[in-house]
């Protein structure tokens, strides 16, 4: 059977396909070695992507914070608070009386949120003014003050406590 293929050309059609069948098994494990390598690459590019997307976020949670933070850097420490939602409090002026040490008065400077920590304290209600309850806080203070440098905090001459309201949320206390 060997000579009849070869006379007839059967054998050389038969390495022909051979041939074609190896190159066509070639070229589909090459297709298929690139898909592989086309999917490594996708997923390579996607993880890359990802990367720079997060960076990017990340990137501008940090431009946004660091805004917010020079934005709050040119607040007053009471607008500071306040955008904080913290408590605030100052003592924005002390004077005495030169002609008699027994007066004088501060003047105190308060955000909400520190009239209401004072309320959640007990020294007030909401109905009550801030001025009263900001009040009963620092007459609270003076009198644990004296207590602690052992005076008695009833014995004292001092007068009376006068509350002026003033503007923008400001009393004097006299």
């Amino acid at each position: 059977m060997g000579i009849w293929k070869r006379i007839t050309g059967i054998e050389k059609i038969e390495k022909r396909r051979e041939r074609a069948e190896q190159e066509r098994e070639e070229a589909e494990q090459r297709l298929k070695d690139l898909e592989d390598e086309h999917i490594a690459f996708e997923k390579e590019a996607a993880a890359k992507r990802k990367a720079a997307a997060e960076k990017e976020a990340t990137d501008a949670a940090e431009a946004k914070r660091l805004e917010e933070e020079r934005k709050l850097a040119k607040l007053d420490p009471k607008e500071r608070a306040t955008k904080k939602g913290e408590a605030w409090v100052d003592v924005l002026q002390t004077h005495v009386d030169e002609n008699n040490l027994r007066n004088g008065f501060f003047e105190l400077d308060w955000n909400r949120q520190f009239v209401d920590d004072l309320i959640q304290a007990g020294y007030g209600t909401e109905a009550d003014p801030e001025e009263e309850i900001v009040d009963r806080w620092f007459r609270d203070i003076v009198s644990q003050m004296l207590t602690d440098e052992g005076l008695d905090p009833t014995l004292r001459g001092g007068g009376f406590v006068n509350v002026e309201k003033l503007s923008s949320g400001r009393s004097e206390i006299s």
